[in-house]
Formats: C-alpha cells, sequence, structure tokens
C-alpha cells in the first residue's frame, strides 16, 4: 500500500458517507467564511498591485526599446532626461505609497486573523500537532479525537472555530484553505487561529511546514453539520468504549500488549497519550491521518505493521501473529 495516489482520493475517502453537505474541494479561492475571504481579498490585491507594476515596466521596456533602437548610419545617442525633479519625486513617492497601503492592508488582516480572544459564541477547540497526525481536545465538552474536527452548524449563521494550537515534536502549520488562514504549530508556544464555515460541508486541509518524511499525509478533516448531527455525534463520542462480549478475546488480547501505553480507550485500562484515542475509532472515515481508508482490509494491514502504509510514523509493528492481528481488529471495529 502507498497511500493516495492523488488529491482525488483524498477527497472521495474523506467524503464517504458523509451526509452533512457536499465534499468541499481544498481551495482559497473558495472561501466558505469571513477570514478565507479576508485572505482572497488580501491575495487578489497584491496580485492586482504587482500586475499592475509588471504592466507598467514591461510598457516601459517595450517603450525604450522601440524609441531607442539602433538605426543604421546614426550614431547620435538617445535624448536624455537630467534633473527631473517631478520624475525623481514619481519614482520615490509611488514606491512607497505601495509598500504603505500593502503594509497597511497585510497588518489590519493579520491583526483580525491572529486574534487572542474568540469570536462570541465561537466553539473552541485544541489543536495538538504530531507527528504526523491531528489531536482535537473539545476540552469541557470531555471529547479528543484525532483526524476530523466536527463543528455544529446553524442554518443561516455562519459557524466560528477558535483553535488553540500546539505542538508536541516539531513545527507543523495547520491550513484548511476554505477555512482560514495557514497558522504555524510551534514546540513550546500557543498560537490562536480564528476558522469560519458558513455552509455545511466536509472541508480538507494539509499540514503546511514540512515536519518529516510523512508530512503529505497529514490529512485534516473539518466536518460542519447540523447542530442536531453535531450533538448525536457528540453524544456518541463522549460515552466510554463499547465493550461487546463476542469480542472478548480481542479486548483482553489488546490489553495485554504495549499499545495500552500509546493509546487510550476509555472505560478501559488503556490510558496512553502519545497517540490517537482509539474510544470510537470507526467513526472516522481514514486512519493513520488520512493516509488510507478507514476499512476491514487496511485497519489488519495497519495493525500487522504500520510501517507498510507510513514509513516513519511513530507506530511500530506490534510482531502479532495474524490470527492475533484479526482478533485485536474485531475488537477495534467495535469502538464505533
Amino acid at each position: 500500500m502507498n497511500g493516495w495516489n492523488s488529491l482525488r482520493d483524498i477527497i472521495a475517502v474523506v467524503s464517504g458517507a458523509n451526509s452533512h453537505g457536499s465534499i468541499q474541494r481544498p481551495s482559497m479561492f473558495d472561501p466558505a467564511g469571513e477570514p478565507a475571504a479576508l485572505v482572497l481579498d488580501i491575495t487578489w490585491l497584491l496580485v492586482g498591485i504587482c500586475g499592475a507594476i509588471g504592466v507598467v515596466v514591461l510598457a516601459i521596456i517595450a517603450f525604450s526599446l522601440a524609441r531607442c533602437r539602433a538605426i543604421p548610419g546614426d550614431d547620435r545617442e538617445p535624448a536624455q532626461v537630467y534633473g527631473s525633479n517631478p520624475i525623481e519625486l514619481a519614482w520615490t513617492v509611488i514606491p512607497l505609497l505601495i509598500v504603505f497601503v500593502l503594509f497597511m492592508v497585510s497588518a489590519r488582516g493579520i491583526f483580525e486573523l491572529e486574534r487572542t480572544t474568540p469570536p462570541e459564541g465561537a466553539i473552541e477547540v485544541t489543536v495538538v500537532g504530531h507527528r504526523w497526525w491531528w489531536e482535537f481536545d473539545y476540552g469541557d465538552l470531555g471529547v479528543i479525537t484525532a483526524g476530523e474536527l466536527h463543528v455544529p452548524y446553524d442554518e443561516g449563521k455562519p459557524t466560528d472555530i477558535y483553535l488553540t494550537l500546539e505542538s508536541a515534536d516539531v513545527a507543523h502549520s495547520f491550513w484548511v484553505p476554505q477555512l482560514g488562514p495557514k497558522m504555524d504549530v510551534i514546540p513550546d508556544r500557543i498560537n490562536h487561529l480564528w476558522l469560519q464555515a458558513n455552509r455545511p460541508g466536509t472541508f480538507v486541509g494539509q499540514c503546511a511546514e514540512y515536519c518529516g518524511n510523512q508530512h503529505a499525509n497529514m490529512l485534516i478533516t473539518v466536518v460542519v453539520e447540523p447542530r442536531k448531527d453535531f450533538e448525536k455525534w457528540l453524544s456518541n463520542q463522549q460515552r466510554p468504549a463499547v465493550e461487546d462480549p463476542s469480542v472478548a478475546e480481542g479486548r483482553r488480547l489488546f490489553l495485554r500488549t504495549s499499545c495500552i501505553n500509546c493509546h487510550t480507550v476509555r472505560g478501559t485500562v488503556a490510558n496512553g497519550t502519545f497517540a490517537p484515542d482509539l474510544t470510537h475509532l470507526m467513526s472516522r472515515n481514514v486512519i493513520g491521518s488520512g493516509v488510507v481508508r478507514n476499512t476491514h482490509d487496511n485497519l489488519r494491514e495497519w495493525v500487522w505493521d504500520p510501517q507498510n502504509i507510513k514509513p516513519g510514523c511513530e507506530m511500530p509493528s506490534m510482531k502479532l501473529t495474524r490470527e492475533e492481528v484479526d482478533l485485536v481488529c474485531d475488537y477495534l471495529e467495535t469502538l464505533k
């Protein structure tokens, strides 16, 4: 298994059986909220100003080439302009004005987007970047999940999302193009990011800072769903793990392995915090932060040896037999 062949594969899997609106192809040119629209406005302003400067410069070059081209037999030098105060003033003032406008617009955008207090009514989530997956902690709501960020949507009212960004290891960058700007996720530093969604759907993002050999497989999925569906999802996520007697042998095997030192399964002795919380593993569309679909076969291959799917990831092979892998995965598949 070599991961995704294209961005199309990623988009297809995160849409999955999602019934909360269409999958949104990641593009900064299709903003779904005020922060992303502000970034796009600044982008178009920069493109317009730089494009205008380019046109003027090219026009001057073209004029100079045509006006001052060499004429056979004519050794005269073209006329020169010396000591023109208006021209020299223009060459000084116009660039200063352009730089000032760009600085003011950019500064305003930065201060607006990097707010240190959440908007009123925003859903607040702490995001922790790991090599190579994202952890989402809903704080007082008592939910910690991985890879997928779920937020509610009320018809006709944009959803504000206020993220507190932390890193557990190296520098990452959180970016969901349609919901807001990029923001660095730095070790020993707390950053904040304001996102907004004005329509339901599944929005795809990506780590935008090279953080190691699996940087490209550090997917972000933001599911913006009607509030009643969000409340249903939240209620399920707050419950402890399902305890199905039919997979008791697989459960006992899982709890005897070192898996419990890294993973949490609420309601059991597994309380590790180094790796994703598995309490409701099967509620997610992907595993490995988007590297493969969360299917029966992929789950078994992942437990057998994650390095076959995501080389360099922090999870080692547990050296289980194929029969033991089946038992453990049968148990994991009940964690919905």
